[in-house]
């Protein structure tokens, strides 16, 4: 069976604080960690009151250290809004306090709006336009230094850490595929051009040092429960989530409602929907049926589940259902290989 991974943005529930948010992320990882996931990744937003992972290094550094196996890493550090050099030096720092555990996935949206995106990040001569080059300087930071070499990540330097494309688009298929780097597709929340990414990425790869063959890693929101009436129900507050992003108005994750139909206009529900068309949400044997079917369709590599829930309890149940879900299609299909 493909390796299933996580992703968190350590959500801020409604009537809590960014503090109660850390926790119970560090939990949520704990527990993660017990259920045989493979990494645990944070993303950077900005300026939003429902995310408190905007210090993403920061984030990372508290996870890796509340566990031991886990690999621990970002999905992803927005690039542009930092130079490469700073990135190398956090993420160096990282992995010479938790070596072999560190994970560096990189996209190339700010992670917020273009006003706070300028707050970011004054200096605009270096943004999305040159993505492809920050990239190759932040591998070459964390390579061998060279003859002559005069700026160096210390620590860094030597460290090899793993870098990732992550993306939504074309764009980070073929520059993944370019550089011979893994790729994570955000299916999560951009679903429309999944499967040609994927295409593409498969079809260009270039082999590189770190990586001999493609690796794509797709990402869904998954809400198990053990009923289908009871996921249903947790779900709305993603639901919501994504009905108030295309709002424009981002807050605090909202605890879930008997009646969604309610909060939403028909077209936020169409937008909502679509946004969500990879979203699994079921009891047991629906979440094991939905899931084999996403990553016979996609021919994954790799999983990374989402699950922003209201309650922390939930969410550290919901994972429980998706270990067993992985390991009922393992075990599926080690038997079909025996026959």
């Amino acid at each position: 069976m493909i390796p299933f991974s996580v992703l968190d943005l350590s959500p801020i529930v409604r009537g809590n604080t960014a503090t109660d948010a850390f926790r119970n992320t560090l939990a949520l990882a704990q527990h993660a960690e017990k259920l045989g996931f493979k990494r645990f990744w944070l993303a950077e937003h900005h300026n939003n009151p429902g995310i408190a992972s905007a210090a993403t290094a920061v984030v990372i550094g508290h996870v890796a250290g509340g566990t031991k196996t886990i690999r621990v890493g970002s999905g992803g550090v927005m690039l542009p809004n930092h130079s490469p050099l700073v990135i190398a030096e956090q993420f160096g720092t990282l992995e010479s306090l938790y070596p072999g555990r560190i994970d560096l996935g990189l996209g190339r949206a700010p992670g917020t709006d273009q006003l706070t995106a300028r707050a970011l990040r004054r200096d605009h001569m270096n943004n999305a336009d040159t993505f492809p080059q920050d990239v190759e300087e932040l591998r070459a930071l964390f390579g061998p230094v060279q003859p002559g070499q005069r700026i160096r990540a210390v620590p860094g330097a030597g460290l090899g850490v793993p870098l990732w494309i992550l993306g939504s688009s074309l764009f980070g298929a073929q520059l993944a595929a370019m550089l011979g780097l893994p790729f994570g597709f955000a299916s999560h929340f951009a679903p429309d051009m999944l499967m040609q990414a994927l295409d593409i990425y498969r079809d260009r790869f270039q082999p590189s040092a770190q990586l001999a063959k493609p690796h794509a890693m797709v990402v869904a929101n998954v809400v198990a429960a053990d009923t289908d009436e009871a996921a249903r129900y947790q779900f709305t507050s993603v639901q919501q989530s994504m009905t108030n992003l295309l709002r424009g108005a981002p807050g605090m994750m909202q605890p879930p409602i008997d009646d969604i139909d309610s909060y939403w206009s028909p077209s936020e529900k169409a937008g909502a929907q679509r946004m969500l068309r990879y979203a699994i949400s079921g009891s047991p044997s629906t979440v094991e049926n939905r899931l084999r079917s996403f990553i016979a369709e996609t021919a994954a590599d790799e999983l990374m589940v989402t699950s922003h829930l209201y309650d922390p309890t939930v969410a550290r149940r919901s994972l429980e259902i998706v270990a067993q879900a992985r390991d009922a299609l393992g075990s599926q299909g080690r038997a079909a290989g025996t026959r």
